[in-house]
């Protein structure tokens, strides 16, 4: 069977070569009776150029970008010698990333002998940090929404919002954590949600101001920006509610308070803190040890805190109602010392009952109406379970 001419104009002479018999092929010994040879190195009937070596590139790349210039040198000389071997192209594209990475070592060298190494380091962990690794920079009373409103799973980036208008979360503290390798993202979400619970009436002192659809979310490292030098937690404000969000600012401390709001609030707060130090054990008769000494914490701070409000020059207008509720803090305080005393349960329950009365939160009422501070206690302390108390939710972990 006769094989057509290859394409395109023809080098020389004639298809078949004149002065061959008809049929006869002038390459006896090779397979195809025609000009071809088999396909190889020697020969491309589209004329296809040898292909460039790829570690010519990547040494020439590392060689301008001087990232790993000792790899980028390695790979020139590698590549130069299968270049060579297999009659690739790339040779100057090798040569040049060897000069340039050559350039790279030395400077590299030099940033060693002098510190370079270490001050890039900081600055490009900084940079990360103030990327968006230590929670966005957040700060201190800002408020910002959070992309699709949900304050749980992985945030990459949040929007800052004016804390007077609707928002999804609001800042109330951030606090570093310290150590060297990552701890693990259980004992990250323990000290997160101690500390933040911690931390949160430091800011909002009045309790009673705060919605009972409100709780502590917090942001935290990750393993990846934790090797980057992340170690920062911040604690924030969030709706229990998915769909729900925030108005207005939560705070409530010495930058917003008048200094009669912030004595009473500083008071109730050293009464919260001894009442919520009450034993594990419910029943008096399972750790009557237990409770008198609660009960003993709980007569002091009422003795501190009522000397504390009498101690403090109140405006004439909130005089009157701050003494009466001193009256009472006093009276409280002789039944809780007569229950750290109790021999029995009986006894105990018997003045832990009357202590209990006297310190109810709705007593409270009148002197924080005239401290212009809320006036509706939270549902838990709805049934008198302590003074200017408030709810207790659960810290989720963003």
């Amino acid at each position: 069977m006769a094989i057509p001419p290859p394409p395109g104009p023809q080098p020389e002479g004639q298809y078949p070569p004149p002065g061959l018999p008809p049929g006869a092929s002038p390459y006896p010994n090779t397979p195809y009776p025609g000009p071809y040879q088999p396909w190889g190195q020697g020969y491309s009937p589209y004329n296809r150029p040898a292909p460039v070596n790829g570690l010519a590139i990547s040494a020439l790349v590392l060689g301008i970008l001087c990232f790993l210039p000792a790899v980028g040198l390695v790979l020139g000389i590698v590549a130069l010698a299968q270049i060579k071997k297999r009659g690739e192209r790339g040779k100057g594209m090798a040569v040049g990333g060897m000069v340039m990475s050559s350039i790279g070592v030395v400077l590299l060298t030099v940033a060693v002998a002098t510190g370079g190494v270490g001050d890039f380091w900081d600055g490009f962990k900084d940079a990360a940090n103030d990327s968006g690794g230590a929670a966005f920079s957040l700060k201190k009373g800002e408020c910002f929404d959070a992309p699709g409103g949900a304050l749980e799973g992985m945030a990459y980036d949040v929007d800052k919002v004016p804390c007077a208008g609707e928002h999804d979360a609001e800042v109330f503290a951030d606090f570093r954590m310290s150590g060297g390798a990552y701890p693990g993202d259980g004992a990250i979400t323990d000290s997160a949600d101690e500390k933040c619970y911690a931390l949160k009436d430091a800011y909002a002192m009045d309790a009673w101001a705060v919605p009972d659809n409100v709780d502590v979310y917090y942001f935290t490292p990750t393993r990846q920006s934790w090797r980057l030098g992340d170690r920062e937690i911040t604690c924030m404000f969030g709706n229990t509610d998915e769909k729900g969000s925030l108005t207005g600012s939560l705070r409530k401390d010495a930058t917003t308070l008048d200094a009669d709001q912030l004595a009473y609030l500083l008071a109730a707060q050293g009464i919260n803190a001894a009442m919520d130090a009450a034993p594990d054990e419910e029943y008096v008769e399972d750790d009557l040890p237990g409770h008198k000494k609660w009960a003993t914490k709980v007569s002091e701070a009422l003795t501190t805190q009522a000397d504390t409000l009498r101690g403090h020059g109140f405006a004439p207008a909130v005089r009157k109602p701050v003494d009466a509720l001193v009256k009472d803090m006093e009276l409280s305080q002789k039944e809780w010392a007569k229950a750290a005393a109790a021999q029995d349960a009986d006894t105990f329950y018997t003045h832990y009952e009357k202590g209990m009365k006297l310190i109810d939160p709705k007593k409270t009422v009148t002197t924080r109406k005239a401290l212009g501070l809320a006036t509706t206690p939270p549902p838990s302390d709805e049934n008198g379970d302590g003074q200017d108390g408030e709810g207790s939710g659960t810290g989720m972990e963003v």
